[in-house]
């Protein structure tokens, strides 16, 4: 989409804490619309906008119902619900501010929005599912990266005397301990059964409690690097043979459609938006196997045979996967999305 004259700023509403990062995605989406010469605004009485994003919720109701009786277009970003909270023991605090959010975005969707950007066909239906049908104009626009940064070219040291599986998540908290559990599991069965040498490195934010919570076995077989500084995550994708996406119904993980443009394949279960991200030749998406709502533990060994059969044929799969990110998940097919969304 091509602006002619003078744009307008759009406004953007940040996420509500407690609802997951969206700091990559706030920065991506205002630094491509700062290369079209969109400028963008934080004040929700700005008289000058003629659009407002809400990323996810906002406890600004006042201010949106304000700027809603204005005729300024809300555009609603969702990606899914909070949903943990509700399958393991949790202090009430938690569990009353995941519930409110929740009501909040609902609120927010069914009241107050123009239109609606989902991130994937998998959170349209879940909240179709869950609140209903709207007669609100909406699409899906995936997350994009910007395709030079994350890029296969650039440095890398990817080793050559055994094989890296990455594991990117921002917090891994006891909500993600299943995903790590999974890792590890497959980790096991690719040295047993599929009698190759792996590592697994793990980037974000882990407590010491829940290294020791995973009982994880030799100390040579895990790497713990920690909470990363965001440039640095393409080289470090650019390091390993294969991504396992840990997170349980992700709406559209950034850490994936990362590694695809880094050329690096993605194995996950069939859970929540992946079977639309990763296709087969750039990586595989097998069966849980058991009921992954109420946290039941997986079925490994598919998920082993998958990651060895990628691995055996790395090079074919790590091209696959940049051509997919090329032809998705661009930084400039998401602005585009946004743009029709906001001013179309």
């Amino acid at each position: 989409m091509t602006i002619t004259n003078k744009p307008e700023p759009i406004c953007l509403v940040p996420k509500l804490e407690g609802l997951g990062g969206m700091v990559s995605f706030q920065a991506r989406l205002v630094n491509g619309l700062e290369k079209r010469g969109i400028p963008t605004s934080y004040d929700l009485g700005d008289p000058t906008c003629p659009a407002m994003l809400v990323i996810g919720g906002t406890r600004q109701l006042s201010a949106l119902w304000r700027a809603h009786r204005r005729g300024i277009r809300i555009v609603q970003r969702l990606d899914g619900m909070n949903w943990l909270h509700r399958k393991q023991k949790t202090n009430l605090r938690y569990y009353l501010r995941a519930e409110t959010n929740n009501l909040l975005l609902a609120f927010i969707r069914r009241y107050l929005a123009d239109r609606i950007i989902y991130q994937s066909e998998f959170s349209r239906h879940w909240w179709q599912q869950v609140h209903g049908n709207l007669s609100t104009p909406c699409q899906v626009v995936y997350n994009g990266v910007d395709l030079d940064s994350f890029s296969p070219m650039g440095p890398n040291q990817r080793p050559t005397d055994h094989f890296r599986i990455l594991l990117v998540e921002g917090h891994l908290g006891k909500g993600n301990s299943q995903g790590l559990n999974s890792a590890l599991g497959m980790l096991q069965l690719l040295q047993d059964v599929h009698h190759l040498p792996v590592h697994l490195v793990v980037v974000g934010d882990i407590s010491s409690q829940l290294k020791v919570t995973l009982k994880v076995g030799e100390k040579d077989q895990v790497t713990w690097l920690g909470v990363v500084e965001r440039d640095q995550i393409p080289q470090i994708d650019r390091s390993a043979h294969l991504l396992f996406s840990a997170d349980l119904n992700a709406a559209c993980p950034n850490a994936v459609i990362e590694a695809l443009a880094c050329g690096l394949p993605v194995i996950s279960f069939d859970t929540g938006a992946l079977n639309e991200i990763v296709t087969d030749d750039a990586g595989r998406v097998v069966p849980y196997g058991s009921n992954y709502w109420n946290l039941e533990p997986p079925i490994l060994p598919p998920l082993a045979q998958a990651a060895a059969e990628i691995l055996a044929d790395n090079m074919n799969f790590r091209q696959a996967a940049r051509r997919r990110a090329e032809s998705a998940f661009g930084l400039d097919q998401m602005v585009d999305g946004y743009l029709q969304a906001l001013l179309g």
